[in-house]
């Protein structure tokens, strides 16, 4: 009788886990779709105004102007290649925005 019960209880926990694993799987995946959903929707849009971005290439570094608000926006890693120019073409640069 008693290895009746921790056999039982032995499938129980089994299953348990298993509805467990299944509802995280589900949930990564829903979360992801979202996180797709919402880059989509997000994508090359102004943080701030919500129009849409446009790149500008100057001196080969890719900036996203926004030219309803004047924001200017950088991906990872572009302030640093920025900030390695001159000071000269920086202040080019930012001589070149405040038009």
């Amino acid at each position: 009788m008693v290895t009746k019960v921790k056999e039982e209880e032995y499938f129980t926990r089994l299953e348990l886990e298993r509805k467990r694993k299944v509802e995280e799987e589900k949930e990564k995946r829903q979360t992801e779709e979202e996180k797709k959903k919402l880059k989509a929707l997000h994508h090359m849009r102004c943080p701030k105004c919500g129009m849409e971005l446009s790149e500008i290439d100057y001196k080969g570094v890719t900036i996203d102007k926004c030219f309803i608000c004047n924001g200017i926006w950088l991906d990872e890693g572009e302030l640093e290649t920025i900030s390695t120019l001159e000071q000269s073409v920086m202040n080019s640069l930012f001589n070149f925005f405040r038009k």
